[in-house]
């Protein structure tokens, strides 16, 4: 891959052989390949970071035109290599980026000569590997002839970019193929010999670690998986954990953007906890809002990789501005030894459908996350599927107060819907808004709709002369009774789901005739039914409504969802007042703002 580096770009060789790129100027950075890459597989890195850093890209022995690494390498070998190609350069101190085995490379550079090296980022880094893992791994090492092995090359492009290899990727996993294609076979050979067993020899070292540290991997990665990053950065003092969603091994050249955005932005910052957030404070105020006093499920990774989890109550914010939450947990429990010592948790809010989810977290069964679809974070902490909101944090802080110690987490990634909260209170689950049970044994004339939600859009259903109206029927009922409101839902193929009590009045022509209207989500119809309209929230003023009550319900709805303080009218079609679900001092103090 020689000829694809560009004219700007030194090619250089270092006394010992040491073949290496250099571009740019400013800090420095040294790029460690993987096995059976070469420096030029750095060219998206190089190409978007010359402009600020001072990029060198090394040719790892037995690659690239660097000479072979010893018939039974160790990674020292490689450590040593790198600090050489320093030492002729002149370079003291460097920041390194390593990916697979190259991670490896990294972290070794840095625990052999720690004064040598700022920061590292490790890409895709093997950590522990699970049996069958190493099973595999050491089979394919088993084979190698120091010949070639084109069949090789292809299965290991399938394992990096997928069988096919999508569209979008067919550059990426060419150029891959290409550098394969140019290993010398038996440094090849050499190098994946000891990368097949080098995945446990920092385990009892990266507690020393001095310089802060960068493990970053793709949630799709199974042989560098989000479980062994996170492992990595919980052993780090410094360590920290970042999983790209979507991406898999080759991230560097498949997601360049993305990869380098989060190395550039790691090598400039001056402290990890001075890391800013780019999410709005105002969305993250409203996702914290998700919480009752309800349950949550909190999660992070063993230090066996492994999945852990505890059911809690204890779950308030903290702060907005760094965005900081807290969860309890008691000494006596049997995670508080892992949750206590780890670098990183996610704190998932439970839904109205999950009771039986907080009774297995709050157990001693043995293997809770069975029960149970999950995906890692960005932090690698386990992210439960149907969560109503979810806050993926760093560890800020660890307090002991008196039996229980407080988890103080920074936000590094959050997200929430509109899904109902499951409650607890006075030892048993709650749920919100008025029992539909209770709603469907209600008289027969009462008209029972709702306001639905989806992305900011409220969807209405065309009268025959022209006007719109809410999704309403007479009484709940059920999919087969066309006349009620979830007879129509049925008809019209709306998966409706109904939350919070949002109004209910008395009508004023027929005291014998009651409106129930609920708040609550859609999911998009499938279907083409001209007769469903979707409306931006902030195109409902002014729209063609023939019931005024409807008109007035709206305009209130519109209101309440900018100042996301909602509450539940009871009255009749004139007059009636509304009673708001949680007082405003009790909001405030919920958000912490009280100090």
């Amino acid at each position: 891959m020689a000829d694809a580096v560009a004219a700007e770009w030194t090619e250089g060789t270092a006394p010992d052989g040491t073949s290496f790129i250099r571009a740019g100027s400013g800090a420095p950075v040294l790029f460690i390949h993987g096995v059976g890459m070469n420096a030029a597989i750095w060219q998206p890195q190089i190409e978007r970071m010359a402009d600020r850093w001072d990029v060198i890209a090394i040719d790892l022995l037995g690659h690239g035109r660097s000479p072979l690494p010893p018939q039974a390498p160790e990674l020292a070998d490689y450590a040593r290599q790198a600090i050489r190609l320093l030492d002729h350069l002149g370079l003291d101190n460097v920041s390194v980026v390593g990916h697979s085995m190259g991670a490896l490379v990294a972290q070794e550079l840095a625990l052999l000569a720690p004064e040598r090296v700022g920061r590292i980022v490790s890409l895709n880094a093997v950590f522990r590997r699970p049996p069958e893992l190493a099973d595999a791994v050491r089979e394919r090492a088993a084979a190698l002839t120091g010949r070639g092995d084109a069949a090789g090359a292809a299965q290991t492009i399938a394992r990096w970019f997928g069988d096919p290899v999508p569209a979008g990727l067919t550059a990426a996993a060419e150029k891959t193929a290409a550098a394969l294609g140019e290993v010398d076979p038996e440094g090849y050979a050499r190098t994946y010999r000891l990368f097949a067993r080098a995945d446990a020899d920092h385990a009892e070292r990266l507690p020393t670690l001095a310089v802060p540290a960068l493990f970053i991997t793709g949630s799709e990665d199974k042989n560098s998986s989000p479980a062994m990053s996170a492992a990595m950065a919980r052993l780090a003092p410094h360590g920290r954990c970042t999983v790209l969603p979507g991406e898999r091994h080759m991230m560097a050249v498949a997601a360049p953007d993305l990869t380098t955005r989060h190395i550039a932005d790691f090598l400039q910052e001056r402290e990890v906890a001075e890391a800013v957030t780019d999410f709005d404070s105002g969305e993250f105020r409203r996702a914290l809002g998700s919480f009752l006093t309800g349950v949550t499920i909190v999660t992070t990774i063993g230090l066996e990789g492994e999945p852990r989890g505890f059911t809690a109550n204890s779950f308030t914010s903290v702060s907005l501005d760094p965005p900081l939450v807290l969860v309890c947990i008691a000494h006596k429990a049997l995670g508080h030894p892992v949750f206590a010592t780890s670098k990183s948790f996610a704190i998932n809010i439970l839904n109205e459908g999950q009771k039986a989810a907080s009774g297995i977290f709050a157990s001693k069964a043995p293997d809770k996350f069975a029960s149970v679809d999950w995906r890692p974070g960005q932090t690698g902490s386990p992210i439960l599927d149907g969560s109503v909101a979810c806050f993926d944090c760093d560890m800020e802080r660890l307090v002991d107060a008196g039996d229980h110690s407080i988890l103080i987490g920074r936000v590094r990634d959050f997200q929430h819907n509109s899904a109902q909260p499951l409650g607890y209170c006075r030892g048993a689950y709650i749920t919100p808004g008025l029992s539909q049970e209770a709603l469907a044994a209600a008289q027969p004339g009462t008209d029972v709709g709702a306001i639905l939600e989806n992305g900011g859009r409220i969807l209405f259903l065309e009268t025959a002369d022209g006007f719109l109206d809410l999704p309403r029927g007479r009484g709940l009922g059920s999919a087969s009774d066309g006349k009620s409101l979830n007879g129509l839902l049925a008809a019209k193929a709306i998966e409706a789901h109904l939350g919070f009590l949002y109004a209910v009045w008395d009508d004023a022509g027929n005291a014998s005739r009651t409106h129930v209207y609920y708040r609550g989500t859609f999911d998009v119809p499938a279907s083409s039914d001209r007769g469903i309209r979707l409306i931006d929230i902030d195109a409902i003023d002014g729209l063609k409504i023939a019931d005024p009550a409807i008109r007035s319900m709206l305009a209130r709805y519109v209101r309440e969802c900018t100042e996301d303080a909602f509450g539940v009218y009871v009255g009749n079609e004139l007059e009636g007042e509304v009673r708001p679900l949680a007082r405003a001092d009790a909001a405030s103090l919920n958000t912490g703002d009280q100090g």
